[in-house]
């Protein structure tokens, strides 16, 4: 498929795809996705190798949060019935974290729920950061905290953070349909703050919401506009009790094609199977990973993912190797800050017409009949409970 090749050959010079090649890959159908997973895996391995960095997450505060994000479990209104704590102590959250580590996770993410951590916050996260590295050795950390004030993100730095999460989640034209208490450009102005602080920066997607091939597009585009390190990339889980409770719009290949499209568009990103892999991609897990070279081990913030153990089976049986806290994740151009050129896209060229005329899609749209909720679970375990984490 000229396509293909088209898109293949702009990965391995880090030039942009046109707008109208990412949608052509969103529109393949799926006697074709076996040929767009292999197009996008030369591209993946090219960059990444067969390595998958393992992230491992730690809820430091889980509920309570005053925002509207409909996506959200731990949103304001939620009826979920998922955990609900305030902080952990800096203690608590270094053994939740040792135990991601012992599992072969590189890197900790901790994440807090709420609008934005206050100043006393930061102070929190600052002890629970530095009594994580003082215990694991090599150990990358990344905070999520929601949005930032000016020079909380030069005090996370200092503290030893080695990055910042703060997704875009949808498209700037169709944000305030999904959030009202914040804006899009709210999560743009905390994403520069942690880039130029010094900070790595993490921020991505989630799709199944509703949105449109265009949205999916956009919100790619601004990601790889923004230039972060890592782009993960979530797959709405429908929790009972929020407004997109009922969303069921994905199939395993529309999984697929998604994570395609945005190894095209953010070639030499780290790209990471985030949130709900285990409910949409199922038994395509493996062929994802042709994709993506990054993902979360074991559980999320408040629901249950595949056993630890499973996700170190799945890489080793899919012929990949877990990268080691020895091996540098991104590739020598990013790793040494060379790729932060101040125009916002990394390696961009211009780009020709669509290659070739995509096949329509053919699976059939999911209804609420193709629902799973059997696989949604919530976290029970880890932290804020008694019981030993997934890791």
């Amino acid at each position: 498929m000229d396509l293909l090749n088209t898109l293949v050959d702009k990965g391995l010079r880090r030039e942009l795809p046109t707008r109208d090649e990412a949608l052509a890959v969103l529109a393949t159908s799926d006697d074709d996705l076996l040929d767009v997973v292999a197009a996008a895996g030369k591209v993946r391995r090219h960059w990444f190798g067969r390595r998958v960095k393992l992230n491992y997450l730690v809820n430091l505060k889980s509920g309570l949060c005053p925002e509207d994000c409909s996506y959200c479990s731990q949103r304001l209104g939620s009826t979920a019935g998922i955990l609900k704590y305030t902080w952990l102590k800096p203690d608590q959250a270094s053994d939740a974290a040792a135990a991601g580590v012992a599992g072969g996770a590189k890197r900790v993410c901790l994440v807090a729920s709420g609008r934005g951590p206050t100043d006393r916050d930061v102070d929190r996260v600052s002890e629970t950061i530095k009594t994580i590295k003082d215990n694991n050795e090599g150990v990358e950390v990344c905070a999520c905290l929601g949005l930032l004030s000016d020079g909380q993100a030069e005090r996370l730095r200092e503290a030893g953070a080695d990055a910042y999460n703060h997704n875009l989640n949808t498209s700037e034209a169709t944000y305030g349909e999904i959030t009202t208490t914040h804006t899009y450009e709210d999560r743009v102005d905390t994403v520069q703050k942690a880039h130029a602080a010094g900070l790595s920066a993490c921020s991505g997607l989630i799709a199944g919401m509703g949105e449109t091939d265009e949205d999916l597009v956009d919100v790619v585009f601004s990601l790889r506009e923004l230039d972060p390190d890592s782009v993960p990339v979530n797959f709405l889980i429908p929790f009972e009790g929020t407004p997109l409770g009922k969303e069921w719009n994905l199939t395993p290949q529309r999984c697929l094609r998604i994570l395609a499209m945005t190894r095209f568009v953010c070639p030499d990103v780290e790209v990471r199977i985030a949130g709900g892999r285990e409910v949409h991609l199922r038994t395509m897990q493996p062929l994802a990973l042709h994709l993506a070279n990054s993902i979360f081990l074991g559980d999320y913030l408040t629901s249950e993912g595949q056993a630890g153990k499973a996700d170190l089976e799945m890489i080793a049986d899919a012929g990949f190797e877990v990268e080691g806290t020895d091996q540098v994740t991104l590739p020598e151009h990013r790793a040494a800050g060379g790729c932060h050129d101040g125009g916002g896209v990394c390696g961009s060229g211009g780009g020709g017409p669509c290659g070739s005329d995509a096949a329509p899609e053919t699976s059939e749209p999911r209804t609420a009949a193709d629902a799973r909720t059997d696989l949604v679970a919530v976290r029970r375990r880890g932290a804020g409970t008694d019981l030993a984490p997934n890791a």
